[in-house]
């Protein structure tokens, strides 16, 4: 796969609303200030490793301080889900951002009911997301669009080929992948390795998702103007 040229690419992603961002990695420019601030807030402060994650997945010369929303981008490679996803088998942390917002509503649906299924005497909840989006550079990320539609790494439900794909991607150190979105048709999702080509992530939206015994409804809460 081809590695992409420098482009500017504004997309978009959900997270759940009960996971607030992390003020630490807002706070500093850059990481001599962060190591300092660190050790003397983890002195008052015995939550801290918890809100910040597992530091030592993510180098502090791939964290974008000075950004906008540093705490976003830096979140997805240090609170990493065990239970992997498609590029990753839960070793490490990957930004997944879709081209628009009804892409990422698309992915995060899907992903969500796969788990709200399993939730024993679940009936009725619901689940409010923010709404962010992401400035980047694809610059360097490996280009799968060009790959046949019916490729391993976009099956529905087998996640084989597609997280041997982001170990080799990982390995090879390239900063993300770009993809066609497999829960939305002709939609491009990137999957990001590191989050240091990310440029500013800000909240434009809540989004809600209910759960009647079976995901029913999805709507839109607010559009927020970024200041």
């Amino acid at each position: 796969m081809i590695a992409l040229a420098p482009r500017r690419v504004e997309g978009y992603r959900l997270i759940n609303s009960k996971f607030p961002p992390i003020a630490l990695f807002d706070d500093v420019a850059d990481a001599e200030e962060f190591e300092a601030l660190y050790q003397l807030q983890a002195l008052t402060n015995p939550r801290l490793r918890n809100e910040l994650g597992d530091l030592a997945l993510l180098p502090y010369d791939e964290i974008p301080f000075r950004i906008r929303g540093c705490s976003y981008a830096a979140a997805a490679f240090t609170h990493v889900n065990p239970d992997g996803s498609r590029f990753s088998d839960g070793s490490f942390g990957v930004l997944y951002i879709a081209d628009t917002l009804a892409t990422a509503i698309a992915e995060v649906s899907h992903h969500q009911r796969l788990y709200w299924e399993k939730v024993k005497g679940l009936r009725f909840e619901r689940f409010v997301f923010r709404g962010l989006r992401c400035t980047f550079d694809e610059r360097g990320c490996r280009d799968a669009l060009a790959l046949e539609r019916d490729h391993p790494i976009f099956a529905a439900d087998s996640y084989t080929a597609s997280r041997a794909l982001g170990h080799a991607l990982r390995g090879a150190r390239a900063p993300g992948l770009r993809y066609r979105s497999v829960r939305r048709e002709g939609a491009t999702c990137w999957a990001l390795m590191t989050p240091r080509h990310v440029q500013e992530v800000v909240q434009t939206a809540h989004i809600e998702m209910v759960w009647n015994q079976g995901l029913t409804q999805v709507n839109r809460l607010a559009t927020l103007t970024p200041r």
